[in-house]
């Protein structure tokens, strides 16, 4: 039971996913696009989340935001389930194998087994594409993998079964129905506008604001929590920008495709323009990040460089802030 589904590799998985889905069911939908009108950019500080014993830090939408928002701007209908019961998730998953129907599924990714050892942590918001199953191992096409792999049952109830932060449940989701042709340009312009209030919106913890918030914690964790606790959080900080899901670099390089590919669907340069700005912006996330790793790798040669990567934040937050100002009179 193999349904013809070609594999296309991507940077970030939910992306990856709705864009293969797309492109399965006829609709040639980049991945750059599916993050851009699904408004995916975001930053935001989560105290009272911990993940891996430090507070969460998200730069994307929460999981599962960006397919709701995509189908809805571009007037797909889709359909997503959660399930209690194991023995139903994988019923309903055999149900659709059979009807010739591939399904994304959320899951966990510490017990992905083909995953190298390093990338298997405790993150439960993961995205794959199961395509077939033959006897009792399912095809899964991962979009952040080069090539197609495999599950056994047992291997894919695990992952859709994890516990913690983001629980999967089963979760299973797949487009229901398309319209002729896809609202492009609507759809973009209202995916820009919900990016631009959310990076601009006014509280602590969102957006510019929660990149200043986090800017300053970083010059306290050093006096407030001692060198091991700063330097636990610090490599958070940047596992969250860097490894998961692609995060606040990679992310910004997204966008900027994003906005390249849609300055020609609008025929609006200024998108062009700010795609530059946007990648230039992608490049001092990674030179925060790399500074930063130097730091609770204990490789760092500044003595103050706690309060350099802050200033070095504070000023990506100033940037972003001109963007997305910029971005929002662009439209």
């Amino acid at each position: 039971m193999e349904i013809k589904f070609t594999h296309h590799q991507s940077a970030h998985c939910e992306n990856g996913v709705v864009s293969n889905l797309m492109k399965h069911n006829g609709f040639n939908v980049s991945e750059p696009m599916v993050f851009g009108i699904g408004s995916g950019l975001l930053f935001c500080y989560i105290p009272l989340l911990m993940v891996n014993h430090a507070p969460a830090i998200t730069y994307r939408a929460m999981p599962g935001f960006i397919f709701k928002r995509f189908a809805k701007r571009v007037g797909i209908k889709i359909k997503r389930e959660k399930f209690k019961d194991p023995k139903k998730a994988k019923a309903r998953l055999d149900e659709n194998l059979k009807n010739n129907n591939p399904v994304g599924l959320q899951v966990g990714v510490y017990n992905l087994v083909y995953f190298p050892d390093e990338y298997r942590f405790h993150f439960n918001a993961h995205n794959l594409v199961v395509y077939g199953k033959e006897n009792d191992t399912y095809l899964i096409s991962d979009p952040v993998m080069e090539t197609v792999t495999t599950l056994t049952e047992k291997q894919l109830e695990k992952v859709r079964f994890a516990k913690g932060a983001f629980a999967p449940k089963g979760h299973i989701y797949y487009p229901t129905d398309f319209p002729n042709e896809l609202k492009l340009e609507s759809a973009i312009k209202k995916g820009i506008k919900q990016t631009c209030r959310e990076m601009l919106a006014p509280m602590p913890i969102v957006g510019v604001k929660g990149i200043r918030t986090i800017a300053k914690l970083i010059r306290k964790w050093p006096k407030k929590k001692g060198i091991k606790v700063a330097n636990h959080y610090l490599g958070q900080i940047v596992r969250m920008q860097e490894e998961i899901g692609t995060g606040g670099g990679g992310f910004r390089y997204i966008f900027a495709a994003f906005l390249q590919e849609s300055s020609k669907v609008l025929n609006n340069e200024r998108l062009a323009e700010l795609s530059k700005e946007m990648t230039q912006i992608g490049d001092l996330w990674r030179d925060f990040a790399v500074d930063a790793s130097r730091i609770y790798k204990n490789r760092g040669t500044k003595v103050d460089g706690y309060n350099d990567i802050a200033s070095q934040l504070e000023t990506i937050a100033d940037k972003e802030e001109v963007f997305f100002k910029k971005l929002k009179k662009a439209i």
